[in-house]
């Protein structure tokens, strides 16, 4: 009788970004100040994971190290088995900020175009016009940006981030100032836009329905220094839509979040 065969492993890719017990301090009038100690997560090869914590927890923190911002006191970052500056050098990640930080001279175009002109041109990239119609605003091209409105801006920032084709999204709290209504149909637009590219996507947000919503996981930041609380998985499957929210499902979700926020 033949021997029995050991079914093979799957084998785990390896994530887009893994970090392994960093911490971060700056110094300060005061003293030393630890923004975040001993944090360890991997974020997978294009996953969409969000950031929730209270207010000082070092969410941005998190995100400007990743991006060579910010450099670490202790531990390691990996970006595609890369230092975050190598990361850099290759314009592997894009930063999208709270304001869309557009120039108001330059037209919606010239704004996606950008980054080509800074430095990418030798990159392989998209085609500017065809963002703007994967961010919907196909026909707004020649329009400067105080002729768009908040949530229109946004979408010209997130096209402009995506121009040079990063690997990995970065996203501080990119729609925190605008209206519900709006903030909700971006929120949307972003899983369109995810799932159309395949781009890792961390997104920091303060709003637990936000970070229910968009997540595949939610990376819940503890305070004072910022450490990790918990990593939660969001089994709700894709594609989301807003009336998922109003689910039972969806409300166990935000509500194991909130506890979470409050022990923190």
């Amino acid at each position: 009788m033949a021997a029995a065969v050991a079914p093979a492993q799957a084998v785990q890719p390896a994530p887009a970004v893994d970090i392994r017990d960093l911490t971060i301090r700056f110094d300060t009038d005061s003293g030393p100040v630890t923004a975040l100690e001993q944090v360890s997560v991997a974020i997978p090869e294009g996953g969409l994971v969000t950031m929730l914590g209270p207010s000082g927890c070092g969410k941005s923190t998190l995100l400007r190290a990743i991006a060579d911002l910010v450099p670490p006191a202790e531990g390691t970052i990996s970006v595609h088995g890369r230092t975050p500056e190598q990361a850099r050098l290759e314009r592997d990640f894009a930063f999208v900020f709270q304001d869309s930080t557009l120039l108001p001279w330059r037209t919606a175009i010239d704004n996606v175009r950008l980054p080509l002109e800074v430095g990418g041109g030798g990159k392989a990239h998209a085609e500017p016009e065809a963002l703007l119609e994967l961010v919907g605003l196909a026909g707004r091209e020649q329009a400067l940006p105080g002729e768009l409105s908040g949530g229109m801006r946004q979408r010209v920032a997130i096209a402009r981030a995506l121009v040079c084709r990063p690997r990995i999204l970065l996203m501080d709290e990119p729609f925190g100032a605008l209206d519900e209504i709006t903030r909700d149909k971006l929120n949307e637009e972003l899983l369109r836009i995810w799932e159309e590219t395949g781009t890792t996507i961390m997104f920091v947000t303060h709003s637990i329905p936000e970070a229910a919503f968009l997540g595949q996981s939610v990376l819940v930041l503890a305070a004072q220094p910022g450490r990790v609380r918990d990593l939660v998985q969001v089994e709700l499957g894709f594609p989301r839509r807003l009336a998922m929210r109003d689910t039972l499902e969806f409300v166990q979700v935000t509500a194991h979040l909130r506890t979470l926020l409050e022990s923190c």
